[in-house]
């Protein structure tokens, strides 16, 4: 079993941990602290340390769909690491954090729109979502004006979970209408942002609205008959 550090501690920065294997696939360790790929939020980089300071960066990182095991690509021609080699972890927080902002601020603007979520990313630089809007009336100038008074009001973000069966009976928890959360599962991650959002993420957040910085609303398209598309920019690096 892997320890998923970023679950417990998402602005963990460094970490020690041991390699399980490693393959053509890339690099399993018992313990982690790179988010892989998921829920429109791009896998971490950053780097290995060796026991004797050599550097090996880790380029991608992703869930192996057959094993779920978190996979760490890293940089070509670098060695292969035997399974017990010890290796310190490096994040590329600035990266991370920027990811963080922006995915706590996609889910101020899914609480900002009232209808369902088709879709959805985010870069360190900007994010969007797809919304089933229909012929709800979207302005850039109201939405980024009711985004920044939530970040404003500096609200807490809390993770708790719940049972697949206990989310089964509450799906208006369930905003995403293309992906659903594992109803199967004995526990669901849960985001709630206080006073203003809770809805099912595995993603990384920043642990109050505040840290998110400035950001805007910069356009809204059609997608369709129904579908808007919403897309979200930071105005500032943020703190």
């Amino acid at each position: 079993m892997q320890r998923e550090l970023f679950n417990d501690d998402a602005y963990l920065r460094q970490a020690a941990a041991r390699v399980l294997h490693h393959d053509e696939r890339g690099l399993v360790l018992d313990a982690t602290i790179f988010y892989p790929t998921g829920g429109g939020q791009p896998g971490d980089i950053g780097h290995l340390v060796l026991e004797d300071g050599r550097r090996i960066e880790v380029t991608d990182t992703r869930r192996d769909r057959g094993t779920h095991q978190i996979v760490s690509t890293l940089t070509s021609g670098g060695p292969w690491l035997v399974p017990g080699t010890p290796v310190g972890l490096e994040l590329d927080w600035p990266r991370r954090h920027r990811h963080m902002r922006m995915h706590t601020a996609l889910h101020l603007l899914s609480a900002a729109v009232p209808a369902g979520v088709t879709g959805g990313n985010l870069t360190d630089r900007s994010g969007r979502l797809d919304f089933d809007a229909g012929a709800l009336r979207l302005d850039p100038a109201e939405l980024t004006a009711r985004l920044q008074a939530m970040i404003a009001a500096d609200r807490p973000v809390h993770v708790r979970s719940i049972s697949g069966d206990e989310l089964r009976a509450q799906p208006e928890l369930i905003r995403t209408m293309s992906v659903s959360p594992p109803l199967d599962a004995p526990i669901v991650r849960l985001i709630e942002i206080e006073g203003t959002d809770l809805q099912p993420c595995g993603g990384t957040h920043v642990a109050r609205t505040g840290e998110i910085g400035a950001i805007r609303v910069g356009r809204i398209e059609n997608k369709g008959a129904r579908n808007r598309r919403v897309a979200l920019d930071f105005l500032e690096d943020g703190p």
